[in-house]
């Protein structure tokens, strides 16, 4: 990486190690998009950002965020998801010297695959002027507010039974305050999982794992690996998670289709419209996701994760053992996740699946993003209720 020009399996330069003297020393290579694209495989993997190609192969194992995520954009330009995942592009490009490898050459297009040059140029300016005017600064009076809400409606939970017992009425009210300050704590740790609240990422690091972690029992690396990639490449099939529901559901037009074609069947799913209300929203975050989450904590030894989780548990279970006992404990947090999955559930499907959902076909940054969300109507109690998230493409 960065050294000796690249070699092909044959142990012959490799067709791209042409560019002047050194023949690729120092990242003076030029490569056409043909050569750059061959690069796209899991032990061989090359990208281009500002026309600028790297060899990622062995910084993928690395990435912060991931390997899946960087992965994606194997033998792609990934000027704009660089620039849309890193708020401090300028510290990044340090770590991306070891790895050049050259450039594209001069008769190349900036763009692969035939994306539309002048619609990527367009968007880039766009989100330029949308940064200068400073319509991405975060208000810290809100979040703080926000957070407090949160805090509140947990301290009104436990105060309901302290102060009234725990008649049924009462532990119903109780489940759905305690619901209502889990889904608003999901939408919050979304924002800090963005790094897009604080100036600084590590104050956002902290804040993410306090509020995904002691608040909520979840694990924020996690969170980012599984979300990162469906920010990557939402609504493509095999690579957003959020569309990979395990041969469950089939979804979109193409992946029914092809299940038909090999005759997969998994599930009957002629009846998935019926069966979707039984073992989506009630199972998704009390089952599956509570599998996943400590799947990984602990296959990954994620130990800093898995504190913060803990700490969640126990205070849940220090404040409600003594009304409810071990296993009531269990059963009011397990009602309290089937009651938040309900709300994660409609919010977020009701942004993505509606939408184009399909293999990878390598578009621009801006026609994937809007091809793969939309917007719900806005209005006051939509803006608290989903978290901003109604305004979807904006996010996106």
């Amino acid at each position: 990486m960065g050294g000796g020009g690249q070699q092909n399996d044959s142990g012959e330069p490799a067709k791209g190690d042409r560019g002047g003297p050194g023949g690729g020393l120092g990242g003076s290579a030029v490569y056409t998009w043909e050569e750059v694209q061959r690069h796209s495989h899991r032990g061989d993997q090359w990208l281009v950002i500002d026309r600028k190609v790297y060899n990622i192969t062995q910084w993928a194992k690395r990435h912060p965020g991931g390997i899946r995520v960087i992965s994606h954009f194997a033998g792609e330009d990934a000027t704009d998801a660089f620039v849309a995942f890193h708020p401090n592009p300028n510290f990044v490009r340090k770590f991306l010297k070891p790895l050049l490898i050259g450039e594209l050459a001069p008769t190349e297009p900036s763009q692969d695959h035939g994306k539309n040059a002048v619609l990527v140029q367009d968007f880039q300016a766009l989100r330029n002027r949308v940064e200068r005017e400073g319509l991405l600064r975060a208000r810290p009076l809100f979040f703080s507010l926000y957070l407090g809400h949160i805090l509140l409606l947990e301290a009104l939970a436990l105060g309901l039974l302290w102060v009234w017992g725990t008649s049924w009425s009462l532990t119903l009210l109780c489940s759905l305050m305690l619901a209502t300050s889990q889904s608003q704590a999901g939408w919050l740790q979304h924002d800090y999982g963005h790094l897009s609240v604080c100036k600084k990422s590590s104050w956002n690091h902290v804040l993410h794992k306090f509020v995904i972690g002691h608040l909520k029992g979840a694990s924020a690396n996690w969170w980012n690996h599984r979300h990162f990639q469906h920010h990557a490449k939402p609504n493509v099939l095999s690579k957003d998670p959020d569309v990979n529901m395990l041969h469950v559901f089939v979804l979109g037009d193409k992946q029914p289709v092809e299940y038909g074609i090999k005759k997969l069947k998994y599930m009957p799913y002629h009846h998935q419209h019926q069966y979707f209300f039984l073992i989506g929203p009630p199972l998704l975050i009390p089952v599956f996701f509570t599998i996943q989450i400590f799947q990984t904590m602990f296959s990954q030894r994620n130990w800093v994760d898995l504190a913060w989780s803990m700490t969640f548990y126990l205070r849940f279970f220090c404040s409600y053992y003594p009304f409810f006992g071990f296993f009531g404990s269990v059963a009011l947090i397990t009602f309290v996740r089937f009651l938040e999955s309900h709300w994660f559930v409609w919010v977020t499907q009701m942004n993505h699946l509606p939408m184009e959902i399909d293999h990878e076909r390598h578009q621009d940054w801006l026609t994937m993003q809007l091809s793969g969300t939309c917007n719900i109507e806005q209005s006051t109690f939509n803006d608290w209720f989903s978290g901003h998230l109604n305004f979807q493409i904006e996010h996106q």
